[in-house]
């Protein structure tokens, strides 16, 4: 790839970017943005994607522009919060819309939050759906339990070990972008 910019888009698994998974996938943006990467931040909020199936969906305006990106896009950072278990309804909904065509063999940086304690339970099922749709999830991976003490007042992770895992995060998805665009 050169010294061509690789182009990251973050999907939070809840409609807002100032939740908890929201915060994560900007903060991971941030640090991809600080290392060179251009960086696309999906706003559910201000273009909600349709339920798969509902009447008038595949032709849908948010649909057809949403996977435009996913090709014009190198490289995703995804975050959802864990619901009974398993990713949210919004985060599956949003995978829902992507095809192999959009996103096999590109690459994938997976994050979870979590009320109570940690597991990878969340990451686990994105891990496998994106495996179906020929995506390149990287082995590192990060979920933050307790979430609701993880981020202090200005959205900056508290605990610098958790930090520190992020960077890791984001520099395995830069490199594994650039080593299957090469």
């Amino acid at each position: 790839m050169g010294d061509e910019s690789i182009k990251i888009l973050g999907l939070s698994g809840e409609y807002r970017s100032t939740s908890k998974s929201g915060m994560l996938v900007n903060a991971a943006l941030s640090i991809a943005e600080s290392k060179g990467a251009e960086v696309v931040f999906w706003d559910l909020a201000e273009k909600p994607l349709p339920l798969v199936g509902e009447e008038g969906c595949w032709n849908h305006p948010h649909v057809k522009e949403f996977q435009t990106l996913l090709e014009e896009t190198q490289a995703f950072f995804l975050a959802s919060p864990e619901y009974h278990g398993t990713m949210s309804g919004v985060m599956k909904n949003t995978m829902d819309w992507m095809y192999d065509k959009h996103v096999g063999g590109k690459v994938f940086g997976l994050m979870s939050t979590l009320g109570g304690v940690t597991n990878a339970n969340t990451l686990n099922h994105m891990r496998i759906a994106l495996r179906w749709l020929h995506g390149w999830p990287v082995p590192e991976q990060l979920a933050i339990g307790h979430v609701k003490e993880a981020f202090d007042d200005n959205g900056n992770l508290v605990d610098p070990s958790l930090q520190e895992r992020l960077e890791n995060l984001v520099d395995a998805v830069l490199a594994a972008s650039k080593k299957l665009s090469a």
